[in-house]
């Protein structure tokens, strides 16, 4: 078995590109490059495979050092044909890596969701090691989920279960970037939050949040994080209802799924605990009390590298 592999995990703000020990599960080196989805999905691929190439000049290794490129993407996969279907938070439909990367790269490919490959790396040498029946939850730009039984990612009959982003909690509420209305994923991301916080100043409400915002840029889990820390009363106010939401969608995957464990990860879990104790708490008491009582929370314990880690072992899947 070769030792090295090349983990990628595509978010809707960033690319991370890692190389992996294969029987550590070490992160020997990683690249991390802003996605800036406007641009295209050709410029993804672009910087995908500049940081392919960087990895390899930095680490002195050749190609025929490489077992696989596994890839996570935020949105549908066509796992067998290596192909994001729709990803929203991406702007990318169809995009085939495999055509992509392979002309360039003598290396396999293999894609999958970018909760999935969370998940296959929390499983493995994270906070969900030695569980085989949890649901790993991110939350960031979107919010998305992997679930997993007996040791293996349950995929449904179109290859798209765990999108718990896409669940309804409003029948007629606000518009998802999917298209949909009422999602949850328009409640409870970081970009449902930055929303709600940008309306509300638009409209005069005061927040220490304006001390961190650069005109032009967004806003970040490290913003929110600190405007907690002051107490601020807008930014706290928006991410109290963000975890009400996510706490009544994962009360339902109790309820639905009865799982012994749930991971939750992400930018906005990992840098806002604010957001993580009161989305526990609320889950808990949202619950039906045997399922309840039982269920087991934790933090995503390979923070940024849990999606490259597993990405990986995407060879691997069977």
């Amino acid at each position: 078995m070769k030792k090295y592999a090349i983990g990628i995990d595509l978010g809707g703000t960033k690319i991370l590109t890692a190389l992996v020990d294969r029987q550590t599960g070490e992160v020997i080196e990683h690249v991390k490059k802003k996605t800036k989805k406007e641009k295209g999905a050709q410029n993804i691929i672009r910087k995908i495979i500049e940081s392919i190439n960087e990895l390899l000049v930095t680490c002195n290794l050749k190609q025929e050092d490489i077992s696989s490129i596994g890839i996570g993407a935020a949105g549908q996969t066509d796992r067998e044909n290596c192909t994001l279907i729709a990803a929203p938070n991406l702007d990318c439909y169809n995009l085939n890596f495999q055509k992509e990367l392979c002309p360039h790269f003598n290396i396999p490919v293999f894609l999958g969701n970018d909760v999935e490959i969370a998940a296959i790396g929390e499983m493995k040498f994270g906070a969900a090691k030695g569980c085989d029946d949890f649901v790993c939850i991110f939350v960031g730009t979107g919010v998305g989920s992997a679930i997993v039984k007996e040791g293996k990612i349950i995929t449904g009959a179109t290859g798209t279960a765990g999108e718990i982003g896409h669940v309804i909690v409003d029948l007629n509420g606000r518009q998802c970037a999917c298209g949909a209305h009422g999602c949850l994923e328009a409640y409870a991301s970081r970009s449902a939050i930055e929303k709600r916080i940008e309306g509300a100043l638009k409209k005069g409400r005061k927040s220490c949040i304006l001390d961190y915002l650069e005109p032009g840029k967004a806003i970040t889990s490290s913003m929110i994080h600190k405007s907690i820390e002051r107490e601020d009363e807008l930014v706290t106010q928006c991410v109290t209802e963000a975890a009400e939401y996510l706490s009544g969608g994962i009360a339902s995957i109790i309820n639905f799924i009865n799982p012994k464990l749930i991971v939750l990860g992400g930018g906005l879990i990992n840098a806002v605990d604010f957001f993580y104790q009161k989305t526990i708490k609320k889950a808990r008491a949202k619950s039906l009390p045997v399922p309840a009582e039982k269920i087991e929370f934790k933090k995503a314990a390979l923070g940024d590298f849990s999606g490259v880690i597993g990405a990986a072992f995407l060879e691997d899947r069977s």
